[in-house]
């Protein structure tokens, strides 16, 4: 797990970037757990605030890892009781950072292992795809699904997102998998 890490800035435009250090962005649906896997991949309680309520990001929050790069955490995405028009910002913010951040090197699109990639999920996946991102697939809460219908459930998701390159089973409360996605954003930053 990361050693450093430090909350620096909230923004809605990548234009007030922190500086030109590489970024790795985290998208997910709400509730989908962004802020507690990012607690967990920095070994801290609250670096990432989390809540019982879903929908609490509301801006691109930067957080500065082991002093090299920045771990981005953008608001949830398909969250029904957001307004329409709060709903259209946000998808205009992501879209923005997407396009414009020259320092992004991966996006981690986190969907929920228990409940499988929703239409939102595939939909953005396949948005990323499309631009030619990178992606790492990360699905959370793997302990919530008993071991024995883990590989049924395994199947199923990689089905529905048609077979991703890069895709990893984690928990944050058993640690499973943690390290392994540590790694992977190491190296593609380039540390």
């Amino acid at each position: 797990m990361f050693k450093q890490a430090a909350y620096i800035k909230s923004l809605e435009n990548i234009i007030d970037r922190p500086d030109d250090k590489p970024q790795v962005l985290f998208l997910g649906r709400s509730n989908v757990g962004k802020s507690s896997f990012i607690n967990s991949l920095t070994n801290r309680k609250n670096l990432a605030r989390t809540s019982n309520t879903p929908g609490k990001t509301l801006l691109m929050n930067f957080y500065l890892i082991e002093d090299k790069f920045y771990i981005v955490d953008a608001p949830g995405y398909g969250y029904a009781r957001r307004s329409k028009s709060m709903q259209q910002k946000f998808i205009h913010m992501i879209d923005d950072f997407l396009h414009q951040s020259e320092q992004l090197k991966l996006v981690c699109l986190l969907i929920d292992f228990k409940v499988g990639p929703t239409v939102d999920d595939i939909d953005m996946y396949l948005y990323l795809h499309n631009l030619g991102m990178d992606v790492l697939i990360i699905a959370t809460k793997l302990d919530k699904i008993p071991s024995t219908r883990r590989g049924k459930q395994n199947k199923i998701i990689l089905e529905k997102l048609n077979h991703p390159e890069h895709f990893i089973k984690v928990s944050n409360t058993k640690r499973i998998n943690i390290e392994l996605v540590e790694k992977y954003i190491l190296n593609k930053v380039g540390k």
